[in-house]
């Protein structure tokens, strides 16, 4: 994606990250990075870490979001933040849409 200042998404084009999950890279600089994820009914955030800061929001949907191994259901207008190497996933329990910031970018989303 080439970097731009003014994004608009029906020109982002979604790609699959994995099953009933999309996403869009909305904008990034080297120390922040926008996503927005696309969740269907079912779809897994397997659990994971990495080295990025991460704080998100919950747009629609209702999520079972693992943090560290504590579980919380969060629903449209709750977030989530995950400090630097936490182990960390969601279940969408209804359709969704998160908005993922990370600090510094994710790269590997890039390639």
């Amino acid at each position: 994606m080439e970097q731009t200042l003014h994004v608009h998404a029906d020109n982002v084009p979604a790609e699959n990250a994995d099953r009933g999950i999309t996403r869009q890279i909305l904008g990034y600089l080297p120390n922040l990075m926008l996503v927005k994820v696309h969740f269907a009914k079912g779809a897994v955030g397997r659990k994971h870490s990495h080295v990025h800061e991460q704080v998100s929001y919950v747009v629609s949907g209702v999520f079972e979001v693992e943090i560290d191994g504590k579980k919380e259901i969060l629903k449209a207008g709750d977030a989530f933040v995950i400090p630097a190497g936490l182990e960390h996933g969601a279940v969408c329990l209804e359709d969704g849409v998160l908005i993922d910031t990370f600090s510094p970018m994710r790269e590997d989303f890039l390639s």
